[in-house]
């Protein structure tokens, strides 16, 4: 009899055993042996692009298989996005999104992918914050003199930014619908072309990262009047929050997340996304970022998948509000 109970004993180990076997094997074990591709739907040597890349490098290490970062240019990103929607769902194909991602499907008749549905979100990587900035001509220090500036000559001040519905111009956009100022929209061709014409005072205004916006700042070629964020940013902690200044509840920021096509298994997703938050704590990646004005997010699929519902309803409010189309 106790012969015949450890027999079964040992089985019924040797099962639980081969269970969870099988579950770290799904859990943990590397992606299928070929490469991982990670479209980025915009130009080589772009912030996301950069971004892209040193992901890639650190999946390569840790997993010991190929990386590919394929740029897929084109339509505001909606060309890269679209082959990412279609890639089958098998964890060999990941995309690179920045905020536009959210705002493509309220500014064009239509995109070829709904934010809400056609993805798995991964994980949210980095945020960059960004600032109101005005060229030192303008007689005004605070967000509130600007507001009173502005107000007082409707139609007469041009702001700039570096493209059609970029996270920039739509910045300005809730800040003309939140303050009830009339400013006039001069689009550009890239973020140093604005930032020239500001610097030369041939526009008057403009939201700008940051990071970007600081050199000029301390040269005394521009003016930083409020950071979009609630919260001040460690970089320029002396420059208030618009918030803080009377702009209540005004809040933009500049995010980039990893999706998945829609149907990656679970376990494929939670890998990845285990491991881009270790990595993403990495003082090697905080570094990384730094460069580029940003900081690491990291979190769970969940958050991402709250972050995009969240501001694809709200950018589509605003852009009905301002009646912006595609050009």
């Amino acid at each position: 009899m106790r012969g015949h109970w450890t027999a079964n004993t040992l089985i019924g180990l040797a099962v639980v055993a081969w269970a969870l076997l099988l579950a770290a094997t799904s859990a943990f074990a590397q992606p299928p042996g070929r490469p991982i591709t990670i479209i980025v739907p915009y130009s080589p040597g772009t912030g996301i692009d950069i971004l892209a890349r040193a992901l890639g490098n650190e999946l390569s290490q840790k997993w010991g298989q190929p990386i590919v970062i394929d740029n897929k240019t084109g339509a505001s990103g909606n060309i890269g996005t679209g082959l990412a929607a279609r890639a089958a769902p098998d964890g060999n194909t990941l995309l690179m999104i920045a905020k536009v991602f959210v705002v493509n499907p309220s500014v064009f008749k239509s995109v070829p992918y709904d934010p809400i549905t056609s993805f798995a979100p991964v994980i949210k990587l980095a945020t960059g914050s960004i600032v109101l900035a005005v060229h030192p001509s303008v007689p005004a220090d605070t967000a509130k003199g600007f507001i009173e500036y502005a107000k007082a000559r409707p139609g007469q001040i041009n702001y700039g930014s570096p493209g059609f519905a970029t996270p920039h111009h739509l910045a300005m956009e809730l800040f003309k619908q939140a303050t009830g100022t009339d400013l006039v929209h001069v689009p550009y061709k890239g973020t140093s072309n604005v930032m020239s014409d500001l610097v030369g005072n041939h526009v008057g205004a403009m939201f700008i990262p940051t990071h970007v916006a600081l050199p000029h700042a301390v040269e005394k070629q521009i003016k930083l009047l409020g950071v979009a964020s609630l919260e001040r940013v460690p970089a320029a902690p002396d420059v208030p929050t618009l918030d803080q200044q009377g702009v209540t509840g005004f809040e933009v920021d500049l995010w980039f997340g990893l999706l998945a096509p829609a149907g990656t298994p679970a376990d494929i997703v939670n890998r990845y996304n285990a491991a881009l938050n270790e990595f993403l704590r990495s003082t090697k990646m905080v570094a990384e970022l730094a460069k580029q004005g940003l900081i690491a997010s990291g979190g769970t699929p969940d958050a991402l998948r709250e972050l995009i519902a969240h501001d694809f309803a709200k950018w589509a409010r605003i852009i009905k509000a301002a009646g912006i189309t595609a050009e």
